[in-house]
């Protein structure tokens, strides 16, 4: 077995780490140095090179010049086997493990060297005993599908430990979790690495969460280094201004007093409909969005939330129920939508709301481009009006092109979705269907994208907001609903909002 009940943290370090791609340079002489046994933040916008440089230090790619040391030795590191074998591993994103086998199993066989006949009765008593000397306790007995998204990770981290690693890169480790399981997954790690057992470097983009557990933080723009310092001396202002520099951050606009007898302009009830695996059903048994509120729907991944927007945008059949619009039976056809100026907004736009090849001007026009300035259809499509008409919402919304005849997917996230928002909150907007806006966008682009957001609902629109960031929904949210096994279970106004409430929900203990 790798795994060793006494370990020793290791610390790493980069001296001018330079990635260059052609004639990008994707990372640009940046000096990093991690202590063993710290807590180390990294930081900084999409495309700002964090992601590079932890594919350097772990062997993906071959930096064009710098040095690495790893506990005061200077080492080559010419693949992901060599970080291995110095005691670097990487817990990822999203989730590496065989949800058809149980954690033991997969532990075992993510050893380099499995024997072809495995005695289980062995290896068995050797992971008991590697798993008395872990903070972290798990059912290795279970099978992977069946965990929590907390204990999934958790046996990540695990499965690195058992490995035999002492530096682990933990890359968006909670963007899966509730907000409890967050807090127990990080303290544990923050524990060990107190203890004097791990060196961990995390990349995050939620400040709370470094505030809370990074002794440092090294900060990143454009592929080089802007800022470092101790977490204890900076701001989230100052660790803002670090990441984007002096760029403008778009201020929500102060919230307008909710009327409690405004109209409700979004009914559903008693909406079944199948999930995507067929075997289990979403139902929604009572949800109103009233003209000018918020309502959020927090949920982990994987609970009916995608499910019940297809059913909403059209693209998904209902067994039964009701969607109404303003008192009208709604199926979302294109003229139902225009005729009760329903918008939508899904998420990862460029596959779900764009045509891809087609022209950013295009793609803007697609709500008008068959119908004059009275919303009368029209019998010659302009291509000069479609171009003014975009041109001027281009610069609107500052979508960043090279060109309106650019192909919509040569844009960045953060502008595909400028330019969807530009469509879709372009005149009469009396009902915003919207599902995780910021996901994977930089720190300016999700400020801006809230803003708008919250200057719809201000203007009279009702929004439904689905999303997977806690954060985001108590920022902008009248009310919060959570969706868990396809259902609402739980309802609160943001003023009367708890997090460990609305976590446990999401978790599924209700």
């Amino acid at each position: 077995m790798s795994g060793t009940l006494h370990r020793k943290a290791i610390g790493v370090e980069t001296i001018g780490m330079t990635m260059r791609f052609g004639a990008f340079t994707a990372l640009d002489d940046v000096s990093i140095k991690v202590p063993a046994g710290s807590f180390h933040a990294l930081l900084g916008e999409n495309g700002a090179g964090k992601s590079t440089l932890v594919k350097c230090m772990m062997g993906f790619y071959h930096p064009t010049a710098g040095d690495m040391l790893v506990d005061g030795r200077e080492v080559t590191i010419a693949s992901p086997r060599d970080a291995s074998a110095l005691g670097l591993g990487m817990v990822y994103q999203h989730f590496t493990l065989v949800p058809s086998l149980t954690g033991a199993e997969n532990l075992v066989i993510s050893r380099e060297k499995v024997p072809g006949v495995i005695d289980w009765r062995k290896e068995r008593t050797a992971l008991a005993a590697f798993m008395n000397g872990m903070p972290f306790k798990l059912p290795l007995d279970v099978k992977v599908a069946e965990l929590a998204a907390g204990e999934k990770q958790k046996l990540e981290i695990i499965k690195q430990l058992y490995l035999g690693r002492n530096f682990l890169v933990l890359d968006e480790p909670t963007s899966v979790l509730t907000p409890g399981e967050a807090q127990e997954v990080l303290g544990l790690v923050r524990g060990m690495t107190k203890a004097g057992d791990l060196t961990v470097l995390m990349i995050s983009h939620k400040f709370h969460e470094v505030t809370a557990f990074a002794d440092d933080i090294t900060v990143l723009r454009k592929g080089r280094l802007t800022g470092a310092g101790k977490v204890s001396d900076l701001s989230h202002r100052e660790m803002a201004a670090m990441m984007i520099g002096d760029q403008p951050i778009a201020a929500l606009d102060s919230r307008a007093e909710p009327k409690p007898d405004a109209e409700i302009v979004l009914e559903v009830k008693a909406l079944k409909a199948p999930d995507r695996t067929g075997l289990k059903s979403i139902n929604i048994t009572d949800l109103g969005v009233r003209s000018g509120e918020i309502v959020g729907i927090a949920g982990i991944s994987g609970n009916g939330q995608k499910e019940f927007l297809e059913v909403l945008a059209g693209q998904r059949a209902r067994d039964q129920g009701e969607v109404m619009v303003r008192g009208a039976a709604y199926a979302a056809t294109r003229a139902e939508a225009r005729a009760l100026n329903v918008r939508l907004i899904p998420e990862e736009p460029l596959k779900n709301a764009c045509a891809p090849r087609m022209t950013v001007a295009e793609n803007i026009a697609f709500r008008t481009f068959d119908v004059d300035g009275n919303g009368r259809p029209v019998s010659w499509i302009s291509a000069s009006a479609i171009k003014s008409f975009s041109a001027r919402l281009v610069e609107q919304f500052k979508v960043k092109t090279a060109s309106l005849s650019s192909p919509i997917a040569s844009l960045s996230g953060g502008n595909v979705q400028r330019a969807v928002l530009a469509r879709e909150l372009t005149g009469e907007v009396d009902l915003l269907i919207v599902s995780n806006p910021c996901f994977g966008l930089d720190f300016s682009a999700v400020a801006e994208i809230r803003a708008r957001i919250m200057k719809a609902r201000n203007a009279g629109a009702a929004v439904l907001l689905m999303s997977e960031d806690l954060d985001e929904l108590l920022e902008l949210s009248d009310r919060i609903l959570v969706m868990s096994d396809g259902a609402l279970v739980y309802e609160t106004p943001i003023a009367q909002a708890s997090v460990q409430t609305i976590g446990e929900h999401m978790a599924g203990h209700h």
